[in-house]
């Protein structure tokens, strides 16, 4: 396997960012790491990636020991944090034999020939960095973490920022590179999970909470987007009969609300509300989604 995590924990003084964490990754997998800002997603990333060390537990990458061997595990990874850390006064094709100069590559110049056309940073090469869009410094941060192969690619936020063009630009990028790599990916933007990966892991308040495959999303549920016009809670819609989670998708006065497939939904609600003197203003039937999943399993997740 590509990536191994077992019993992961690290600790900031008294807070746990990550918690317990255990998770594997099987060679050629393209997984997306959820979760809610603060849950632990960039900590475990920058573990994988040897520049923090772990308190406690272990971590092994194409089976090298991140605590024991990050050498090796460095040799393996590609890595492009969330800020992206370019050195903007560089040309791009300064930058990226830099790069291949710190993984000692040999024949630097085709390397990075190679990363060039791959990205598609050609029209762009002879820039400064600075001088770049936000697109062009995603593709110049992906070349960098691609410039010496590794086995495994891990990429933080990697579209964040980026205008629908750019986004399918990296995508697409991201799916060619998946072909051939284990790719790690976390990102808020559920559609781009999506479309890239064939896996999810939801992390929240440090631990696991979902590990599934995208075709493993619930299929015998059914939703019901609810909004009233009075004020009401969580714990009083969960005692609607049938009903066996409930996400607030606007504070007090709207809700998700989830129950079996054959629950007579509807009519329960409307019974439970003139009980409760309630009044239904909208009533919506949805599909099962990632992110109706993401927010089953990750409400009251770090702010």
């Amino acid at each position: 396997m590509s990536v191994q995590v077992q019993h992961l924990t690290k600790e900031y003084g008294t807070q746990k960012a990550v918690n317990d964490l255990s998770f594997t990754i099987e060679e050629g997998e393209v997984v997306g790491l959820l979760g809610p800002n603060g849950a632990g997603k960039s900590t475990t990333m920058k573990i994988l990636t040897c520049f923090i060390p772990q308190t406690s537990g272990t971590a092994t990458v194409c089976g090298f020991d991140v605590a024991s061997q990050s050498l090796e595990v460095r040799r393996q990874v590609g890595y492009l944090p969330e800020s992206n850390p370019l050195y903007y006064d560089m040309y791009v094709k300064e930058y990226l034999l830099y790069a291949a100069g710190y993984y000692q590559l040999s024949n630097p110049q085709q390397h990075v020939a190679r990363m060039i056309d791959l990205v598609g940073l050609g029209p762009e090469r002879s820039k400064k960095i600075g001088q770049l869009s936000k697109g062009y410094k995603q593709r110049v941060g992906l070349a960098q973490a691609l410039i010496h192969d590794p086995k495994v690619l891990i990429l933080d936020e990697p579209t964040s920022g980026l205008d629908p063009n750019q986004l399918v630009d990296i995508r697409h990028l991201i799916n060619e590179v998946g072909k051939k790599k284990t790719v790690i990916l976390s990102t808020h933007i559920m559609q781009e999970v999506e479309a890239m990966c064939q896996r999810v892991l939801i992390i929240n308040k440090g631990q696991l909470v979902d590990d599934r495959t995208l075709d493993q999303l619930p299929n015998n549920q059914m939703l019901l987007a609810v909004r009233f016009a009075e004020t009401t809670s969580i714990n009083q819609l969960k005692t609607i009969p049938g009903v066996i989670a409930v996400t607030e998708l606007e504070k007090s006065v709207e809700f998700l609300l989830t129950a079996a497939a054959q629950t007579p939904l509807q009519q329960n609600l409307f019974a439970w509300a003139v009980q409760k003197q309630l009044t239904v203003v909208k009533m919506e039937e949805r599909k099962t989604s990632l992110e109706d999943l993401f927010r089953e399993k990750t409400q009251g997740g770090a702010a």
